[in-house]
Order: structure tokens, then sequence, then C-alpha cells
């Protein structure tokens, strides 16, 4: 039986764990929401929804993080890879209708156009890792964050994000008639 010693021991550890997993979502709260409405899920899904389950997540590899890459390329890894874990989820469920999220709406009313949404719409249409890659490269990471987030090389990053965009180009270009 554990001495009433070590229990507060353990109760501090665990609260100071859970201030540290605060403070770690309010420095990336808009990061998570973002990367939330990028990812266009069924009716079943709003934002909030998955910003909880980014939550869960992150609560969840917490006290797995041992800061070998920054906290901000950590977050956007598991926030990522939630919301494809999701997708894929939902793309498996048959009775979802795949439709545009309110926060999606409201980020490309926010930005005065359809530009925004259209880009969206073409990153959705492409495989799932250029996705990633072209995201984290749209969200401001640097190639090296990039291969670090990805497993890959710099130079392969590179190479991946050149013929991404030249490849949504073309993508935008057929979709408008240009």
């Amino acid at each position: 039986m554990e001495s009433s010693e070590s229990y507060g021991a353990n109760k501090s550890d665990r609260e100071k764990s859970q201030t540290d997993f605060n403070a770690l979502v309010l420095r990336h709260k808009a990061m998570i929401w973002h990367i939330c409405s990028d990812y266009s899920l069924g009716r079943a899904w709003n934002i909030e929804d998955c910003m909880q389950e980014v939550m869960i997540s992150l609560w969840r590899d917490f006290d797995k993080f041992e800061g070998r890459s920054s906290e901000k390329t950590w977050v956007w890894r598991v926030a990522t890879n939630t919301m494809l874990m999701l997708k894929r989820k939902d793309n498996r469920s048959p009775q979802t209708e795949s439709i545009e999220t309110e926060g999606a709406e409201k980020k490309s009313n926010d930005m005065g156009n359809d530009s925004y949404q259209q880009l969206q719409q073409l990153i959705e249409a492409l495989p799932e890792e250029n996705g990633i890659i072209i995201r984290a490269f749209l969200d401001g990471f640097s190639y090296k964050e990039i291969a670090e987030m990805t497993g890959s090389s710099v130079g392969s990053v590179a190479m991946r994000i050149a013929r991404t965009k030249r490849r949504l180009r073309i993508m935008y270009d057929r979709e408008n008639n240009i």
C-alpha cells in the first residue's frame, strides 16, 4: 500500500502534468483549430469534435514527448495524424455524406474569396502524403521541420513540395479552364 507521502508526490506530478498540458494546448490552440478545419469530414464531425479528438490524442501521448523535435512540430504531427485517422474512419462509414465544415466555410469567408476553399478541395484530391507535406508547407513549417515530421530527407521534401505545387497549378488551371 502507498504511503500518503508518495500519493501526494504522485498527485503533485499529475497536477504539474495537467498544468503543462493545459499550457501546451493554449500555446498551440490556433494551429490545432487550423489543422482540424483543413480536413473535410462527414456530417457527424464538426471542428470542435475534431479538436476534442486531437486533445485526447495529445493527452494520451503527452508523457511520451521526448523533445527530439520542437513542441510545435510534435503537436502538428499528432493533430495531423489524428485527423487522417478520423478521415479514414469517416470514409469507411457509408452513412455519412461529405460536406464542407462550418469552420472551413467561415475561414473561406474570412479570407474574402473562394480561392482558399478551392485550394483546400484541390489538396483533398492529392495523395495523402502529398497533402500532408503541402499543408505543412502552407502552415509555414521549414523544409527541415517537414522532413522531421514525415521522416523524409530535406531534399525529398523540397522535391515533393515543388512537384505538388506544379500539380496543384495544373489542377487549378484545368478546373478553371485556364
